[in-house]
């Protein structure tokens, strides 16, 4: 029964993962998952408590996930500048898997308190990685340092993910040159 459970409870973080991706926030409702999942909108109800609770889950089961593969990428990195691209470039290439679009279509405003302070400390570990790159190059702050390259490197997501004229690719190169050229001052 718990394993029944364990299976059910993923195939809906699963349609909520694609519903997000599809259509943001305003898509995910619990009469779409219970459709994606063939289960009725009350079964629903017994795994997720609100449209917040579903979100809160998926920010806890997806962000470690694409975090580890940051943090990967920037390990193999040998010098500062290194780990600085590593860290713009995989969250660029992570753009189109959908753990990673469901995360970012995620409005902040429309959650509940408990679910926001999640997305934040997810965030704030994501900057933390950074920092210490950062401070190796001689950045004075380099807390701030690393909350203006995450500035710079959402930018670049909303831009990709906009569909935007230029590829992805040149999106990329031009943040990585951006944030090189403004972390070694």
């Amino acid at each position: 029964m718990a394993e029944h459970r364990t299976m059910q409870r993923g195939a809906l973080l699963d349609a909520a993962r694609s519903l997000l991706s599809e259509g943001g926030t305003e898509a995910l409702t619990f009469p779409a998952l219970a459709e994606r999942t063939g289960l009725a909108r009350s079964s629903v109800y017994e795994y997720f408590r609100s449209r917040a609770a579903v979100v809160e889950e998926l920010c806890a089961v997806d962000f470690p996930v694409w975090a580890a593969e940051i943090e990967s990428a920037m390990d193999l990195a040998p010098s500062p500048e290194d780990k600085v691209e590593a860290y713009v470039r995989r969250q660029l290439e992570l753009v189109g898997d959908r753990r990673h679009r469901a995360v970012v279509a995620i409005s902040a405003s429309e959650l509940d308190a408990g679910a926001r302070e999640k997305i934040r400390a997810a965030h704030g570990a994501l900057i933390a990685m950074i920092v210490e790159a950062l401070a190796e190059l001689g950045q004075s702050e380099p807390r701030l340092s690393a909350m203006l390259l995450q500035g710079m490197v959402d930018a670049a997501v909303r831009r990709i993910e906009l569909g935007a004229a230029e590829d992805p690719s040149a999106i990329a190169d031009a943040t990585v040159a951006m944030a090189l050229r403004g972390v070694r001052g």
